[in-house]
């Protein structure tokens, strides 16, 4: 049985990709979002005459992409489909270079508007999640190691899954992480991420699996975890813990929320985070100045005579 040219397409571009270093994250992202549209385009064919755009990437049209991003609008969010779009965006873009196409359909689709709101942050949910990890056994000596480590440096999920045990430096309490865009940045962390951390390389020089050069050995085999595993970790940790929606961002902002709540720059916070632009601290630290003006409001309150 013959398969359809998308697959083949979406193959090629995988190993592009792959061939780039770019993170498993964001090759999965962008590998997901052209399945989605092919099997969006299948499922619709008939009403939007995309028979041949559904085998095909070659034959998509502007107006196909318009109907998915509005379907990810209305089914999923906005923020959504405009991570769908910027995925779009790169396959297509591939798709011209390789001069398959001439013109990508999305050069005229706008991306979709997502409503700037305060980023939630975990506060003293941390506390929730890291009890759950009390134990003394390898797992909980593990997981609350990476816990810590999220909240302690504010570093992104692949970050923390990508580390190696010669990234790790027990003697200046740093970490060298391995950012977007091949940027390496070295990290302190404090005291108690120290203990946890020591405590989990001592429970992991007795595994089966420990001349691995990965940090993170699971419990049972020898494949380390992956950002996928962390992701499912963190998620049955917050069931256990009775917090919704805990994934490692959260942390993220969290930190750049306390950074800026405690009068942090934000130049060294752009450093610390692997930021290139300050886009990025101005949308996180927004709750950190909600809460500023918040404070500033209740004293003028408190302080009123009239």
């Amino acid at each position: 049985m013959c398969r359809p040219p998308g697959f083949d397409y979406l193959r090629d571009w995988d190993r592009m990709l792959r061939s780039g270093n770019y993170p498993e994250t964001t090759r999965y992202s962008y590998l997901l979002a052209g399945a989605q549209l092919s099997r969006f385009l299948a499922d619709n064919a008939e009403q939007l005459g995309a028979q041949d755009a559904a085998e095909d990437p070659i034959e998509v049209e502007r107006g196909h992409i318009e109907e998915f991003q509005a379907w990810m609008v209305r089914t999923r969010s906005a923020a959504t489909a405009l991570n769908k779009h910027k995925g779009l965006q790169q396959f297509f873009r591939w798709l011209t270079e390789e001069e398959d196409l001439e013109r990508s359909p999305l050069d005229r689709v706008r991306q979709p508007k997502t409503a700037q709101t305060l980023i939630p942050i975990l506060g003293d949910d941390t506390a929730k999640i890291l009890a759950t990890c009390k134990g003394r056994d390898y797992l909980s000596l593990r997981d609350e190691a990476i816990i810590r480590l999220f909240y302690n440096t504010g570093a992104r999920l692949s970050e923390v899954a990508g580390l190696q045990l010669d990234d790790v430096d027990l003697n200046s309490d740093s970490l060298l992480f391995h950012g977007k865009g091949m940027k390496d940045r070295r990290v302190r962390f404090g005291p108690k991420t120290g203990h946890a951390l020591t405590k989990f390389l001592r429970a992991r020089s007795r595994r089966k699996t420990a001349s691995s050069t990965a940090m993170w050995l699971p419990a049972r085999g020898a494949v380390p975890l992956s950002s996928n595993g962390i992701k499912l970790m963190l998620r049955r940790r917050g069931g256990l813990a009775g917090v919704d929606n805990v994934h490692a961002h959260r942390w993220r902002h969290n930190f750049a929320h306390e950074w800026k709540l405690a009068g942090g720059d934000t130049g060294d916070l752009m450093l610390v985070l692997g930021w290139s632009s300050d886009d990025m601290p101005r949308r996180y630290g927004a709750s950190a100045a909600a809460e500023r003006a918040q404070a500033t409001h209740a004293r003028l309150r408190i302080g009123e005579r009239v």
